[in-house]
């Protein structure tokens, strides 16, 4: 599934945690909530991402966001257009019951994302 839309700003949390997140809008979006392996394109290159999808019960819980980690970029995507590319699920949301916690899976995510292979 792709997924277009234009970067909105977020909490910054996955800055805080090391994973840095280029958030869209996911109100209208028909796909489960979860952790996903991605692809995200934009000016003309493609990154290697993992993208969460849902309401993100351990920190709001309230809307619905597409959050996705770029790895291998830096810079300032605000008010840009990105493609989302969902390769593969890596599992479904969950809430965790400390950030800590929050962090670890997400290292544990990055590691089964990257480095992979296309």
């Amino acid at each position: 599934m792709i997924i277009k839309g234009v970067v909105i700003h977020g909490a910054e949390l996955g800055r805080r945690l090391g994973f840095p997140t280029a958030n869209l809008d996911a109100t209208n979006i028909d796909i489960a909530n979860g952790v996903y392996l991605s692809r995200v394109s934009f000016g003309g290159r493609s990154y290697k991402a993992m993208t969460n999808i849902g309401c993100r019960p351990s920190v709001d819980g309230e809307s619905r966001l597409l959050e996705a980690h770029i790895f291998d970029y830096e810079g300032d995507l605000y008010e840009k257009q990105i493609e989302v590319e969902l390769l593969s699920k890596l599992r479904d949301e969950q809430r965790f019951d400390s950030i800590s916690e929050l962090q670890e899976q997400l290292k544990r995510d990055a590691e089964r994302c990257y480095p992979m292979e296309w």
